[in-house]
């Protein structure tokens, strides 16, 4: 993978390398936050919608400001973003280890830290990438960032379990600070102006790429089919650990479980990354929803044990963010990618706006009925809508992308 000559000095691998390593340590910290619900719920005496409601407004926040957070990646570069990202991720996370209620939790490890993501995470990383990996290996390049954020559900979410069983919630968030502060040094992997195989494109403002893309159909079938994502794994990343420790597993049994997810999804995100090199990537968008709906319903047939929970985690694992790489690379193969991190950061405020409901009305449910039932049909039903919406998707570069 060869960059254009207009494009940063650095080379397409050690963007590609930087970018997953900035994901790996944002996401796996984001993924260890549903460990810390029973634990904070009983020292804070806050239910666990209150808990679901933080972590729901992190992802709508992160979600609303994605947008206009890609829209200055695409301007300024993804490195100056990273870096505001990354310390405020850090002092969000320290904030929360200070809070003494659920306002304080909700500022910090839901404002703060849904602020912060958005110039940490898939959309700024992808769009540097995006602009200097060619088409045809794109989905790929995708696929590994994408991995990266396994990686550290792997590597971060047995380790955060393991501060918390022995220091408490609050020193786990300070040494989780740590941790993530560490991303400012990748984020000069990343920096640089925007450039690479945008500049092949035609000139084409923000608000050209607006309106172009808000009159394709294609764009708003993406965008509520990502909606349905962002339910599956926030409804999952923040209640299944509490799920299982309801049914008499124990919290340990959680913590593997998103560790196993994590490990799976470094094979899943790359499988589909290069699926969708090769094959369409909106038919395999439609097989991948429906694969999840089975697995949920299979897993809530089969009686529940270690094995039928952890073998779901490590099914569902392969299954988690293999819609990253395969969306992003629709958006960058349908509209270019001189605005892919602002296009691709809308598709994800739809992403988070289904997140939000994951983790709150999930939350919210189990609160009046005492049950995850509900949510688990809800699941189920919504992978089988998404599949189908997925169907009709129109994959042709836009005409002004063709060549004459």
């Amino acid at each position: 993978m060869n960059a254009s000559p207009v494009s940063t000095m650095k080379s397409p691998w050690t963007v590609i390398l930087c970018a997953a390593v900035i994901v790996t340590l944002a996401m796996g910290v984001r993924q260890s936050f549903g460990l810390f619900l029973p634990q904070m719920s009983m020292a804070l005496d806050i239910g666990r919608s209150s808990f679901g409601l933080a972590l729901a407004i992190q992802n709508l926040v992160f979600g609303l400001v994605q947008p206009f957070v890609g829209a200055l990646a695409d301007k300024h570069g993804a490195g100056r973003v990273t870096l505001v990202g990354a310390l405020l991720y850090a002092a969000g996370l320290i904030a929360a280890s200070a809070a003494t209620d659920a306002v304080g939790i909700h500022l910090s490890l839901g404002l703060m830290v849904g602020l912060a993501m958005a110039g940490c995470t898939f959309t700024v990383t992808m769009g540097a990438v995006g602009r200097v990996v060619p088409a045809e290996k794109r989905s790929m390049a995708f696929g590994i960032v994408t991995a990266g954020g396994s990686v550290g559900q792997f590597l971060v979410v047995p380790g955060a379990q393991a501060l918390l069983a022995e220091f408490g919630y609050r020193m786990a968030f300070v040494v989780l600070a740590g941790l993530i502060a560490t991303i400012a040094a990748f984020a000069m992997g990343v920096a640089g102006r925007p450039g690479g195989h945008a500049g092949t494109e035609p000139h084409q403002t923000v608000r050209q790429a607006l309106a172009e893309a808000s009159g394709q159909r294609s764009f708003w079938l993406l965008n509520a089919g990502y909606f349905v994502c962002g339910f599956h794994v926030a409804f999952i990343a923040t209640h299944f650990p509490a799920y299982l420790n309801d049914k008499g597993l124990g919290i340990g049994i959680g913590a593997t479980a998103l560790a196993l997810i994590g490990l799976f999804n470094i094979l899943g995100s790359y499988v589909f990354g290069v699926a969708g090199d090769r094959l369409r990537k909106h038919h395999v968008l439609a097989g991948l929803y429906t694969a999840r709906s089975v697995l949920i319903a299979l897993f809530l047939i089969l009686p529940l044990s270690p094995a039928t929970a952890l073998g779901f985690a490590a099914i569902m694992g392969f299954l988690w963010l293999g819609t990253v790489p395969l969306t992003n690379g629709l958006v960058s193969q349908i509209f270019g990618v001189r605005h892919l991190s602002m296009l691709g950061g809308i598709v994800f405020m739809s992403h988070q706006i289904g997140s939000f409901f994951g983790a709150w009305a999930s939350g919210y449910m189990y609160d009046l009925s005492g049950s995850y039932d509900f949510a688990w049909g809800v699941s189920i039903a919504l992978g089988l809508f998404a599949a189908l919406i997925h169907l009709p998707i129109r994959d042709a570069p836009m005409a002004r992308l063709q060549p004459a």
